[in-house]
């Protein structure tokens, strides 16, 4: 044991005591809550771990009307539905093989055997519910207090049983971490990158978009960038890469703007749409990140059609176009420093007008039904954009001034 927890509102959740009686305190509190509690962060995720068999941990749950959901009974894993949200529960296990994809594993009584199936020494540690005492096996809370990221045991060991975790290192890395590396870890995570191209794409993909929504990835990507481990990931990215991650995380940290993986991503990509489509694709990324990933190199075109590659013209059309949020990423990842600000501002709390016409105010005014009332509503719709979407006197006195049999 190590210490306790400091006192959080997690572990006063509705229902959880009732929970813990009901397996008979034969339970602990693990991972990210732990190690979260202990950094003085928010804990949104409670998993606990039993020795108790899942069939068991069911039946007790049951008698005491705590409803349960055999998510992952296979692997040991039923979850608790509590007034607060759901708690998992997964029986101690070991691992009997593993290939770098999945481990066969089965279940136990030990709770050091089971921790030193984790990843890293920080993700390792647990806490007795009741008193909230810390068992630490493996040094995880000096590690957690250095904020240094380390392998339990030996690294290349650990990559071997599951080569996603070179991925979690550099997230973890990202989240927690010092600007220092561990050097085996490092070194064992370089050596084995070729591995993850074992992996389904959507794995890699899954915590690849973690590490960019981090609160500030640019040291981890900066080493994974320089080790190579990028082009195990994606196909190729884009000549400045590291530059163009570094500059956007410092203009979202100066314009206080959230982060955003999708947006982040961007960054790295080539800004070909094609290039960057095909990346998208390659990571089975869903139809709506792909989209968002296109609708945002859109703002390259604009930058070029405003005949300079940082600027973009008029901000509040482009986001007209596609919409706010796209519009400002695009101005956080093209615009020109000077530009930026007040492209921000001007999108600022900026909601998009709808637009005052009809096709069927075309017809009234003397257009034949058919192609040309598309064609001619999207002409006056492009020039009242470009004429900073005024009212509808001026569409009126616009539409006065045109011929429109002509205007298509």
């Amino acid at each position: 044991m190590t210490g306790t927890l400091p006192p959080a509102e997690w572990t006063q959740r509705s229902g959880l005591a009732e929970l813990i009686a009901a397996l008979d305190g034969r339970a602990r509190f693990v991972g990210g809550a732990v190690r979260d509690t202990l950094l003085g962060l928010a804990v949104k995720d409670i998993d606990i771990a039993t020795p108790l068999l899942p069939e068991d941990v069911m039946e007790r749950l049951a008698a005491v009307s705590i409803k349960t959901v055999p998510t992952g009974i296979a692997h040991g894993t039923i979850t608790a539905v509590l007034p607060d949200g759901p708690v998992e529960i997964t029986t101690l296990r070991r691992d009997v093989s593993t290939d770098g994809r999945r481990a066969t594993v089965a279940f136990s009584d030990d709770w050091k055997e089971d921790a030193a199936r984790r990843d890293f020494t920080i993700n390792a540690l647990s806490a007795d519910p009741r008193t909230l005492e810390v068992f630490d096996y493996f040094g995880g809370r000096d590690d957690l207090e250095n904020l240094h990221i380390r392998f339990i045991g030996s690294a290349g060991e650990r990559i071997a049983e599951d080569h996603l975790r070179i991925m979690r290192y550099f997230r973890f890395l990202a989240r927690f971490g010092q600007q220092q590396v561990d050097e085996e870890a490092f070194a064992a995570c370089t050596a084995a990158a070729a591995k993850l191209e074992t992996l389904s794409r959507e794995r890699v993909a899954d915590e690849l978009l973690k590490l960019l929504a981090t609160e500030d990835p640019r040291f981890a990507i900066g080493q994974m960038l320089d080790a190579g481990i990028f082009r195990h990931i994606v196909d190729n990215l884009d000549g400045d890469a590291g530059k163009n991650i570094n500059r956007l995380v410092e203009r979202e940290q100066q314009h206080q703007v959230p982060p955003m993986a999708i947006r982040r991503l961007v960054a790295l990509l080539p800004k070909q749409a094609d290039e960057a489509g095909a990346i998208a694709k390659s990571l089975k990324l869903s139809r709506k990140q792909q989209r968002a990933i296109d609708e945002r190199l859109l703002g390259v075109q604009e930058s070029r059609g405003a005949g300079s590659a940082a600027s973009l013209a008029d901000i509040r059309g482009f986001a007209y176009r596609t919409n706010v949020e796209c519009a400002r990423d695009a101005a956080l990842l093209f615009a020109t420093d000077s530009a930026l600000p007040e492209l921000l501002d001007a999108l600022e709390g900026w909601q998009p007008p709808v637009f005052p016409l009809t096709g069927g105010d075309l017809i009234e005014r003397g257009l034949k039904p058919g192609p040309v009332v598309a064609k001619s509503l999207a002409k006056i719709e492009s020039a009242w954009i470009a004429h900073g979407f005024p009212d509808a006197e001026w569409i009126r006195q616009f539409i006065t001034e045109q011929d429109l049999t002509r205007l298509p």
